[in-house]
Parts: structure tokens; sequence; C-alpha cells
């Protein structure tokens, strides 16, 4: 009988693979955005006269809105349900995209990504809370490995399709196909929802104390927002004081947000980060690793692009397909990583890490030392893909031995902390990759040797940048803990 109970509990109905579906849909769609409007950046600035700091904004604003709505989207949908909780994300983000495609300057634009990255972080966090919900423990393993492979994918696939937009359609049209593009999908994926996603009830019964913290999510949006500004408005204005000023108000907005985050826990309410998590010194470290990462690997193609575009003058689709190596590299590595980490543990994050270093200092040395009309992408492919490979044993195994630092009952709370931090990294690794991308920018003539010597001279300069971050990144793992499952059992 336990036998047959037990193969009972592993059937996995038809239904819930196509509700899978649906969610991947989604999250493929948000990954999508963030990789594909990189190849779109040159012909904005051209079409839409953007400056250097609004084609920061375009990237890292996407990301930061993502990043901090994370969190009280997941707990909107524990209250109230993740289907529409997720369909209303995507309903948002397929007007959002429609807003974007239609922008007629760069400021509304900036405007419309940020409501992007709003609606992805409303619907992001119903993705793997459903799948948990949908899937019994032992068919949940395939649905995570079957959502991991679609998240690489969508990472490698993002600058060429958009490249090959630019292709089939031109420089006018194409940047805003890639926004356009969203809108069969959304529509899609909306019907797909509705038909096929189960509503799940509110899994909190204390709805006394279960709460939104909307102070506690102005104060931390706020200081987030008042450290980018400046990052990526200052170099364009040679740093006046009110950047100075406005990032240490960026600080005491962050201080005053931990202050009131213990304020409301003693009140015996749920904060909107709990902060006995940061009780854990390992998991302090742990995010911080987290954001200081994502700021190193989400900005290398920033930079590339607007090298291979605007600096050499190659096509859309040619810039996309520099991109490649990283992708198939992380693809390769991330889908055997649950493998590799009971043998290496921790071990894994440090040789993933380093090979990224390795790939980034490359990559810099190649860019530092060759003529720039004579780089071309065979150039970049070993030391992309070196990084990609490192960069698929990194990103799968991190967030479990972050998660691993803290109490069982806090797992939850700790993974969309890290996630939104994730976020927030990328945006902060845009500001200041494009502070130093476009404030090393020198252009001696109008020869196309001296704008090409002037963008590789900016780039080098930039993916040094990033390989230091990287290097800082490989410095924070030794604050994890040697085994993920160690650290759960000392929980125990």
């Amino acid at each position: 009988m336990s036998t047959a109970h037990g193969h009972a509990s592993t059937h996995v109905p038809r239904s819930t693979w196509w509700a899978l579906a649906v969610l991947i849909a989604g999250m493929f769609m948000s990954l999508l955005d963030a990789t594909i409007v990189n190849v779109a950046l040159p012909s904005i600035e051209t079409q839409l006269n953007a400056s250097s700091a609004v084609l920061s904004w375009i990237v890292s604003g996407y990301a930061l809105a993502l990043g901090l709505t994370l969190i009280p989207a997941g707990r909107l949908g524990d209250r109230y349900g993740h289907k529409w909780v997720y369909f209303t994300g995507i309903a948002l983000f397929t007007l959002a995209s429609l807003a974007c495609g239609v922008a007629s300057s760069g400021t509304s634009l900036v405007v419309f990504r940020v409501l992007q990255g709003f609606a992805g972080g409303i619907f992001v966090p119903g993705v793997v809370a459903t799948i948990q919900i949908l899937f019994p423990p032992q068919a949940r393993g395939k649905a995570f490995g079957i959502l991991g492979a679609a998240i690489g994918l969508s990472s490698a696939l993002g600058p060429v399709i958009g490249g090959l937009i630019f292709q089939f359609f031109g420089e006018e049209n194409g940047w805003r196909l890639v926004f356009l593009v969203n809108i069969p999908v959304g529509i899609i994926t909306l019907v797909a929802a509705w038909k096929l996603l189960p509503a799940d009830r509110a899994q909190r019964a204390d709805t006394k104390k279960f709460g939104i913290d909307p102070v506690g999510i102005l104060l931390v949006s706020a200081g987030f927002v008042a450290l980018l500004v400046p990052l990526i408005q200052g170099e364009s204005q040679g740093w006046p004081a009110w950047t100075f000023a406005t990032l240490a108000l960026g600080v005491a907005l962050l201080v005053a947000f931990g202050f009131w985050e213990t304020a409301y826990t003693n009140r015996g309410l749920e904060p909107l980060v709990p902060p006995s998590l940061f009780r854990y010194k390992a998991f302090s470290g742990g995010v911080t690793l987290s954001l200081v990462y994502f700021a190193a690997f989400t900005s290398i193609f920033f930079t590339i692009t607007i090298l291979w575009q605007s600096g050499l003058g190659h096509s859309p689709l040619q810039s996309g397909l520099v991109a490649l190596p990283f992708a198939f590299g992380t693809i390769i590595t991330s889908s055997q990583s649950s493998k590799i980490v009971p043998r290496l543990g921790r071990n894994i994050l440090v040789i993933g890490a380093t090979l990224v270093a390795i790939g980034l200092f490359w990559t810099w040395l190649v860019l530092r030392n060759t003529a720039p009309l004579e780089l071309t992408n065979w150039m970049l492919l070993a030391p992309l893909f070196i990084a990609g490979i490192g960069n698929g044993l990194f990103i799968a195994p991190n967030l479990s031995f972050i998660v691993a630092t803290v109490e069982s009952s806090y797992a939850g709370t700790a993974s969309a902390v890290i996630s939104a931090l994730q976020r927030v990294g990328s945006a902060v690794g845009i500001a200041v990759i494009g502070s130093v991308l476009f404030g090393t920018l020198e252009i001696n003539g109008n020869s196309r040797l001296a704008v090409a010597t002037g963008f590789t001279n900016a780039a080098a300069a930039a993916m040094l940048v990033s390989a230091l971050f990287c290097v800082a990144a490989l410095m924070l793992v030794f604050l994890l803990p040697r085994r993920a499952e160690r650290a759960g059992a000392r929980r125990g």
C-alpha cells in the first residue's frame, strides 16, 4: 500500500505541466527583456537623442524596480493567492512593453522601463511559489530543472533575438519591436494563465500580523534610488555637490530602513526584511556577495554592446552573437552544477568566481592590447566562454549556499531577499560601469580609427572594473559555509 501511495504521489497530471509552461513563459519574458534591450541601446541613443545617463537608466531602472518589488509581491501572493498576482503582473508588463515601444523620448522610455521592471517584480515571485505548490517533492526537482534551463536559454537568446529583429526591420523600427515583441507573448500568457493556473488560496492564517510594510518599502526604495541617481547622473554633470549629498542621503535612508524594520518587528508585526536574518554573519556576507557578483557579470554585455555597435560600427546581430560563448558556457555548467555540489561543496563557488574573474581579466587584456580596428568576436570567444562556464557553476548553487546559513523557517524570506539584492546588484553594476565607460570615453577626431580607439579604451576601463567586482565577490565566497547541508544540519 505504501508503495502504491508513493507511486501515486509522484504522478503529475498533464495539466500541471501545462501550468508550468505558463509560468516559464512569464519568467522567460522578464529575463529576455533584461538582455534583449542591450543591442537596442545604440539605436535608442540615435533615434531618441538619448544621453549616456538615459542609456544606463534604461537598463538599471528596470533591474532596480524589479528587485525592489519582489519581496512585497511575494507576500501579496502568499496572502491573496499567486495566480491573480501573477496574472496582474503579466498584464501590467504587457501594457508597459507597449508603452516602451511607442515612447517618444528617452525620459518617457526610462519611465516605462521602470514600470516594466515593477510589473516583472510582481509576477516573478509567483513562478517559484506556484511550482512549490503544484509539484510534489519527488517531481519538484525536475520542474525547477526545466525552469533553470529556460532561464539560461532566455539569457542566451536575448541578444540574438534582438539582433535578428534589427536585421529584418532596420534601425528605425528595430528598437521599438524589441519591446513590442512582448505584446503577443504577453496576451497568450494571460489567456493561458487564466485557463490553466489553479487558483491557490491565501496561505497566511495570521492576517493581523501580516502586512506589506509600506514605510519599509518606501525607505528601502528611496535609499537605493538615492544611491543610483548620482552614480548614473554624476559623470555627465561633472560630479557637483548634490551628487555627494544624495549618496549620503541614500546611506542614511538605508540605515533608517534598518531601524524601522527593528521597530516594526518589536511591535509584533512582520517586517519587509526580518532583522534577525542579519544576525547570521554568513547570511550578511552572502547577500553582499550576491549584490557584488551580479554587479560584476550583468554589466559585461552593456559594455561590449556599446563598444561593438557605437565604437566599432558592427550590426546589432553581430553584437548579439558576441554574447553567445558566455551564454553557452553558462547553460553547460548550470545544468550540471547540482551533480558537482555534493563533491565540491563551497569550492564550486570558488571555482566559478575564479573562472569568471579569469575570463573578465582576459577580456580586458584583449581590449587593452588589440588594435581597435582589428578586434573581432573570435578574439573574445575563449575568455567569454570561460567566464560563462564559471557563471554557470556560480549562479545555480549560490542561492542554496546562502539560504543554508539561516534557520529553515526563514528560508523563503531569505530567498526573496537574495533575489531582490541580485537585481539591485545588477542596477548598481550598470550604474557604476556606465559611469566608468562614458566617463573615460575620449574621442580625438572624427575618423573611424579615432572613434574605435576611444570606445575600446573606455570599454577596457569598464571591463577592468567588472573584473575587480568579481574578485571582490570571490573574496566574499569564503564567508559562506563549506557545505550547505552541514549548515542545514547545524540548524537542526
